[in-house]
């Protein structure tokens, strides 16, 4: 790895985000039509939190895992609000941090994506694959 190689290099930008105020089902909606594993939270364009899809899983199969999506929406958005099932104070790192700082910070934790924020505006998320798919292109 290149020690000093810009994180803007590997991180994502097109985001898929969430407002706190918004219902559960709407979260299923966009991990499955999306392809995506983890969904920043915002307030405007403030970064407030993140749902991974392990979040989600965790409040949506167990007992209710036999419904339609119909009937699970309908139960999710009764028992839940997104701020119910995010990740508030998540760890982030700023725009100007570099590859190996994604790295090491990914390394050092359970978590397997960090929200780009400059300042508290979210610009970018940055996962364990682009990390690898980086590794793998060296």
């Amino acid at each position: 790895m290149k020690k000093n190689e810009p994180l803007t290099k590997i991180m994502s930008t097109g985001l898929q985000t969430i407002h706190d105020g918004e219902p559960v089902s709407k979260l299923r909606a966009m991990f499955e039509s999306g392809g995506i594993h983890h969904i920043p939270v915002v307030s405007g364009e403030k970064l407030i939190g993140i749902v991974s899809w392990s979040d989600f899983v965790r409040i949506s199969f167990g007992e209710f895992g036999n419904q339609t999506s119909k009937s699970l929406d309908q139960t999710l958005d009764h028992l839940y609000k997104v701020h119910d099932v995010m990740v508030a104070d998540c760890v982030t790192i700023e725009k100007s941090s570099t590859i190996r700082d994604a790295a090491r910070l990914l390394g050092s934790h359970s978590f397997h994506s960090l929200p780009v924020v400059e300042g508290d505006k979210l610009v970018g998320i940055v996962t364990s694959t682009d990390l690898i798919q980086y590794l793998a292109d060296q």
